[in-house]
């Protein structure tokens, strides 16, 4: 008797198939999602002021790679690869909002063709499809597309390392395949060490294949890990040497922490109640996708959770961003289960979904949606400077986390405006750190500057009080008020020589 078996969903392309597919795919699966992520990223990529961690960005990215390899190895090492990387972008397409962020809108878009290329893979071309688009209209995707750090990359490179893997196991004896899934988790780890959790997954994928006896796949992969692993051991040494001075200031997390991460992780309590309602449509589809999403989805943050019970914290929900393509994954398998065979309703889903996080998208576009302290106005700030300016004026920046006023004003200045800060010792980049050094000495440090502007964070009635106090007194002494100007989170004030 002849037996009629369906053809596997992640079966190869034909040779004349070829032309139209990527990695063995229709265009038609991974193209849309695609473009549907990169045109929500980059709708309002200007809006938001450059945040905290974007003007670390910028600072270091403006350094010299001889620069940049002193710095990380002082501190931020877990994101050497990432200013590097930076270093060389920003030397090609400048320093706008757009160009600063672009790294970032193409990440998501890749990683949102991958989440649709695996849901193909797992549960069939519909329910890829369906997982790429839910993919694209989650908030945090928008959100960290806009982001100018590594978040993004973070995300791209795990669930390119999950696909790779899939595609290694369909061809086990390739080692071409699992050279390239050794060099995906390379890239992860070199990303972010605290995203190699996704091998956490990845495992309980290879170990259900293992009770099954399909047993080809085990060699490839404990080889593949170890090799990947290795290329970042010195960044594992490294950055644990730096964790408590980076992480002093996230506390251990309660166990209300793993049910309140997940409205952050989403960037939205009500997206993330749809998305994990869908996924849990999804519990009659394929084993192994169900095995290797919900373990994808799960056990990083649940490890992350017991890990940060020691002497430091690791527990932050953008560390565990790149856990959101597992659950797209799941929510396009429940919707394409919930709603076969027509389209229609899966379309219908999508714009009711689109429409419920609409408030959430414009939220996070506004002006101090990217962890800017106290919604300090650092363009507002720049502007006053720019209209009052005279050249041989001086600056004095108050800082101190998490605070940056003297890139946030400085990005905004115009680049031909020079301002010296009279109180620096040694800038940020000479300092080998992200901060600078100060005069041990303020009032030696006057060189007779007839005009000095002071920014600092508030908006109390006399600078001066936001100061350090050698440093005020000094300026008190010499100097007098000439005027005070407030914007969002700040104040300008100019002062004056006394005659």
């Amino acid at each position: 008797m002849t037996t009629l078996t369906r053809p596997a969903q992640n079966a190869e392309a034909r040779p004349g198939e070829r032309r139209r597919r990527f990695f063995g795919a229709p265009s038609g699966l991974w193209l849309w999602p695609m473009l549907g992520t990169l045109a929500l990223a980059v709708s309002g990529i200007n809006s938001p002021q450059l945040g905290t961690d974007e003007l670390v960005t910028w600072n270091v990215g403006e350094r010299s790679t001889g620069r940049i390899l002193a710095l990380v190895h002082n501190v931020d090492a877990v994101h050497a690869a990432y200013y590097l990387l930076m270093h060389e972008w920003m030397a090609v397409f400048g320093d706008s909002h757009t160009a600063l962020r672009m790294p970032s809108a193409l990440a998501m878009s890749g990683a949102a063709a991958f989440v649709a290329l695996i849901g193909g893979r797992l549960f069939g071309r519909r329910a890829g499809l369906c997982g790429g688009m839910l993919f694209a209209l989650i908030p945090v995707v928008s959100r960290f597309g806009q982001e100018a750090r590594s978040y993004a990359l973070v995300v791209l490179a795990a669930t390119l390392a999950t696909y790779v893997l899939l595609r290694a196991l369909d061809r086990p004896g390739s080692p071409l395949r699992w050279a390239g899934y050794a060099l995906c988790l390379a890239a992860v780890g070199l990303l972010h060490l605290v995203a190699l959790t996704v091998l956490l997954g990845h495992l309980a994928l290879v170990v259900l294949r293992f009770v099954r006896r399909e047993r080809s796949g085990l060699w490839g992969f404990c080889l593949a890990v170890p090799a990947g692993a290795a290329c970042v051991v010195p960044l594992v040494l490294l950055g644990r040497s730096q964790a408590s001075r980076q992480l002093f200031w996230l506390p251990a997390p309660g166990v209300w922490g793993l049910v309140g991460i997940w409205p952050q992780v989403f960037a939205s309590a009500l997206c993330a109640g749809v998305v994990i309602t869908l996924a849990a449509l999804a519990w009659k589809e394929g084993r192994d996708g169900l095995v290797l999403c919900l373990a994808v989805a799960l056990l990083p943050p649940l490890v992350l959770w017991a890990a940060s019970h020691g002497d430091v914290s690791y527990f932050r929900f953008q560390y565990v961003m790149f856990t959101v393509p597992a659950w797209a994954v799941l929510a396009g398998a429940g919707l394409a289960a919930v709603t076969r065979p027509s389209w229609r309703p899966v379309a219908v889903g999508l714009a009711v979904l689109a429409v419920l996080v609409l408030p959430d998208q414009r939220t996070m576009r506004g002006a101090f949606q990217h962890d800017v302290p106290h919604g300090a106005d650092y363009a507002g700030a720049a502007r006053k400077i720019e209209k009052y300016y005279r050249p041989g004026d001086a600056v004095v920046y108050v800082r101190g986390a998490p605070w940056m006023l003297d890139q946030g004003v400085r990005y905004y200045l115009r680049r031909d405006l020079k301002l010296p800060e009279v109180f620096l010792a040694e800038s940020a980049a000479e300092n080998n750190e992200l901060y600078p050094a100060y005069c041990a000495q303020p009032a030696k440090c006057l060189k007779g500057e007839g005009r000095i502007w002071v920014v600092v964070p508030g908006t109390g009635p006399d600078a001066l009080d936001a100061v350090p106090v050698h440093q005020a007194r000094a300026l008190s002494a010499k100097y007098t008020t000439y005027g005070t100007e407030r914007v969002s989170g700040l104040t300008v004030a100019l002062l004056q020589r006394k005659p």
